[in-house]
């Protein structure tokens, strides 16, 4: 638990703004000189030829572990490279101590081609609830944040979310083949239908910005990692938006959804995805 009996929202009061800072200080000092310079050395497949891995995640990684943890004593991290060293290091999330769940480079196919399409993203959770959130695009150097009950902010710009204009077809990013099983095909192949128009996503915690933006309507996505999701599932709540699972659910971090789920501007929005995800 947090020393000296600090609450969450104490702690955030006296240094979201610090971890605001780590998130950039991370990207400038290991992200940012490796783009566009990887050398072929610096990039490993992991579980398949589209699950990647650099430097530059590793060593981001590495920089916001400890810093996170020790700006929020009692507190653990999960990050993706962590966990894929150590998989039982995942269950931290199901745990009572205060959880930063870390992405350091969200996007990492865009970034090792050279695509700018890529972010970092941090989440602090405590009993599975989320509670801040910080999304960062390097390149265009923009900052996404959102604090529970407190709104959803780019570059200290209130965002809302709004409404898709009536009329147009649904704008959805969708998951990429190769993180769905059969089933999650048949359902994804319910959004393939007049008034809506499905894509496949790039970077999930940009394709969560475009929600919360309203640049986009949601999301149809089919995998669970944590750190893939919580930061933007935040960021779109708090810009007026929703999620629900295929079930009908609000998304858990926790883990065992009815897969696939959306994120998206407005309820209804989020209602009309699910149910044409149910539909096949």
């Amino acid at each position: 638990m947090i020393e000296n009996k600090e609450t969450i929202d104490e702690f955030l009061a006296r240094h979201a703004t610090d971890v605001e800072e780590a998130v950039r200080k991370a990207a400038a000092a290991e992200i940012m000189p490796r783009f566009r310079r990887l050398a072929a050395h610096e990039v490993e497949q992991k579980t398949a030829p589209h699950d990647l891995v650099t430097d530059a995640d590793r060593k981001a990684e590495l920089y916001l572990t400890e810093v996170l943890a020790a700006l929020l004593p009692g507190s653990v991290v999960v990050g993706e490279e962590a966990v894929h060293a150590n998989p039982v290091s995942y269950e931290a999330i199901q745990g009572d101590a205060p959880v930063w769940i870390v992405d350091p480079v969200d996007g990492t196919r865009q970034f090792v081609h050279g695509d700018p399409g890529f972010c970092t993203l941090v989440a602090l959770a405590q009993g599975g609830v989320l509670r801040a959130s910080w999304t960062y695009a390097a390149v265009p150097d923009r900052m996404a944040t959102a604090v529970r009950g407190q709104g959803a902010f780019l570059d200290g710009e209130r965002l809302r979310s709004g409404s898709p204009e009536p009329g147009r077809d649904l704008r959805v990013a969708t998951s990429h083949p190769d993180y769905t099983t059969d089933d999650e095909k048949r359902a994804l192949l319910g959004l393939r239908t007049e008034g809506v128009a499905p894509r496949p996503c790039g970077s999930a915690g940009l394709e969560y910005l475009a929600v919360a933006r309203g640049e986009s309507d949601a999301t149809a996505f089919s995998w669970e990692a944590a750190w893939d999701h919580a930061a933007g599932i935040l960021l779109v709540e708090e810009a007026g938006g929703t999620h629900l699972t295929r079930a009908g659910e609000p998304f858990r971090i926790t883990g065992h959804n009815a897969l696939p789920f959306t994120a998206a501007r407005d309820e209804a929005t989020a209602r009309r995805v699910t149910e044409l995800l149910r539909a096949q």
